[in-house]
């Protein structure tokens, strides 16, 4: 090349070229280099949702997040997801009353959402997730009387409602997983629920009452409360609620029969490990939320702590 001609490449300014090389685009040691562009959460969820979650309310739980910290975020496109965006996520959300937990069920979602973006390269970098700490409270089940007139009001209003309860306290399903209960799931008095927060599948054995709320609706198509619309079904359960003097006790919802199945699993004397298969729980500290309720396993110690007085006149000579 001639003195001209280097001259022209001195004077090229060649410093943003690596900068705009690492915003543009990401590397990828087994494969080609691929474009990064500006993208939005609604997007990545229009991706990867059908994906990564299955048909269901969690899914539709899952939209309703995404929607929520998409509109939090002004519907901003980005190519990387930082830190400080988390922080403003949490921050709107808890000035929105959510509580801590209800936050890492949204942060959960995101997060999942987002580490998927980035292995796919739809994203640069992602953002470090902290737990929030989250009360551990007071869990809330009915003792016998209370189911006793609740289920009344219920089945006075639908029949096929108050079986449901029956079954659900009996097997400590979730609403979602007795209505998506299908006649093939049912076996030599076992309840097998595929469908399940967790994504593992769980079989449980059936009470005679649990067998026989089943049986009283064996003409029904698909399973035997597959015909539920869960909507209504909470209407109905609010209505009854309230006719029994629990209106005032948000704590009584459908999944209170849940907590009720657990509570009364430890009370009995089963060992939390035998609980936390019966409930599907992934860990065993969800269902350590449940110990204290088995009081009765402390009775061995109460020797221990006995004083021994002595018997009246034992000192005197």
């Amino acid at each position: 090349m001639g003195k001209e001609t280097d001259k022209k490449i001195e004077a090229l300014d060649l410093s943003s070229i690596g900068r705009t090389y690492a915003v543009n685009y990401q590397f990828n040691a087994s494969g080609p280099i691929k474009v990064v562009k500006s993208t939005r959460l609604t997007k990545l969820l229009e991706l990867y949702g059908n994906i990564l979650w299955e048909p269901g309310s969690h899914k539709k739980n899952v939209i309703a997040f995404v929607s929520e910290l998409d509109e939090i975020l002004l519907s901003q496109p980005f190519d990387s997801f930082t830190d400080e965006m988390v922080d403003r996520l949490i921050g709107e959300l808890r000035k929105r009353g959510n509580s801590n937990a209800t936050i890492n069920r949204k942060m959960a979602a995101l997060s999942k959402l987002l580490r998927k973006a980035f292995k796919m390269g739809d994203i640069h970098s992602l953002p470090e997730f902290r737990r929030q700490r989250e009360k551990a409270g007071r869990i809330r089940f009915l003792e016998y009387d209370e189911e006793d007139r609740l289920f009344a009001a219920i089945r006075s209003r639908d029949e096929l409602y108050a079986d449901l309860c029956v079954f659900l306290v009996d097997t400590g399903a979730r609403l979602g997983e007795g209505i998506g209960l299908r006649w093939n799931d049912i076996y030599e008095n076992r309840a097998t629920f595929w469908i399940t927060k967790s994504g593992k599948s769980r079989t449980v054995p059936l009470t005679p009452r649990a067998i026989s709320a089943i049986q009283a609706h064996t003409g029904a198509p698909d399973g035997p409360f597959a015909n539920i619309d869960q909507q209504r079904f909470r209407a109905v359960w609010n209505s009854a609620k309230g006719e029994v003097g629990l209106g005032r006790d948000d704590d009584v919802v459908p999944h209170v029969l849940r907590h009720t199945c657990a509570s009364r699993l430890v009370r009995g004397g089963i060992d939390i490990r035998r609980v936390q298969m019966w409930l599907g729980h992934q860990t065993l500290q969800m269902t350590m939320r449940y110990a204290h309720l088995a009081s009765h396993d402390l009775d061995v110690c109460l020797p221990v702590l006995l004083r021994r007085l002595p018997e009246p006149g034992a000192e005197e000579k």
